[in-house]
């Protein structure tokens, strides 16, 4: 099985991204710092300070959520997705907008994704300002609705990440994710259902994305992180959105010190460890690039702010026009990626 035989072409997506950017630097003008393929994109209020805004969505994991009739965690997925990108470019986040459309309301079903909306803005120290409900007859099933919301933050241009000094050599540091958090939901849902395993196992995958926010940001503020990728759509290819003027070489955790789902799915579905892990975070949420000096000051740290977080491995010389992404797994063999 891959994840294009589950209905996604990460490779089309890719392509349809690369098509528009034209279209999207028609419209830039000098205060923008960055558009199009970063984490967030920033937007200068002065030469010391940049606003910064991330979008996304839920995704397909919704349909899990209408299966299991549980709506209040995706509301939490809807805040990470975003905040999480934000303090990729080392940006605080201020507020968050949300968008709910769907074909009838259901005030006892909503108002939980709003409870869950509400828990991720608490848990990311950001204000709910506003959002949008759209109730659009003909236009979903019955029982669906989709979700889509926006963060915007702020940044001194000190904080700015990735940092220029990105290097080989330095210490990759991975944290923990809570389970698939909000990818591969087309593929999770295929597993689930081969496998008649839509009950327990189900509401395990709805366990919502973790923040990161109150854990990570502190670090950077500080200037022990030099850059940072959250593990998100496309799985470890999200890593040299850090830097592509490096590789980087990685030896995961074992499967046991990882989300408890991940064992389990990799065990029922035999799929290529590439496919794997250019579809999921397997089990990291967010990897940190630090100075090798750091490393354990950054470990302790995130300790004290109750996360699970190992040295995964170090950025290294680059060979050849892209990087690549070294993987070692005890548990299911290495593999390469290229970016």
């Amino acid at each position: 099985m891959s994840y294009r035989e589950a209905g996604v072409d990460i490779e089309k997506g890719d392509a349809f991204v690369e098509s528009i950017k034209g279209l999207v630097k028609s419209t830039l003008n000098k205060n923008v710092r960055s558009s199009v393929g970063g984490y967030a994109s920033l937007y200068a209020l002065g030469p010391k300070q940049f606003i910064a805004a991330s979008t996304d969505g839920v995704g397909t994991k919704l349909k899990l959520a209408f299966e299991l009739k549980k709506h209040d965690t995706v509301g939490i997925d809807l805040v990470a997705m975003s905040v999480n990108d934000l303090i990729c470019v080392g940006a605080t986040p201020l507020f968050f907008l949300d968008y709910l459309a769907t074909g009838k309301l259901d005030p006892a079903a909503h108002v939980e994704v709003i409870r869950g909306i509400t828990d991720g803005c608490k848990q990311a120290e950001c204000a709910l300002v506003g959002g949008e409900t759209a109730e659009m007859p003909g236009f979903y099933q019955a029982g669906e609705y989709d979700l889509a919301g926006f963060a915007v933050g702020l940044v001194n241009a000190k904080d700015v990440l990735p940092s220029k000094k990105i290097k080989p050599g330095l210490t990759l540091i991975g944290i923990a994710s809570s389970g698939f958090h909000s990818n591969g939901y087309s593929l999770v849902r295929k597993i689930l259902s081969d496998t008649s395993a839509m009950g327990y196992q189900g509401s395990r995958a709805l366990v919502p994305t973790r923040i990161y926010v109150k854990s990570v940001l502190p670090l950077i503020q500080k200037g022990l992180v030099l850059g940072a990728a959250h593990i998100t759509g496309s799985g470890f290819l999200n890593i040299p959105r850090i830097s592509t003027n490096v590789s980087y070489d990685i030896a995961m955790p074992s499967l046991n010190e990882r989300a408890e789902i991940f064992t389990w799915a990799t065990r029922v579905k035999k799929m290529e460890m590439s496919e794997w892990y250019q579809t999921f975070n397997m089990g990291i949420g967010m990897v940190l690039a630090v100075e090798s000096k750091n490393a354990e000051k950054v470990l302790k740290a995130l300790t004290v702010r109750k996360e699970k977080a190992w040295i995964i491995g170090k950025t290294i010389k680059k060979t050849g026009k892209q990087s690549q992404i070294k993987i070692l797994d005890r548990d299911q063999g290495s593999c390469t990626l290229n970016y």
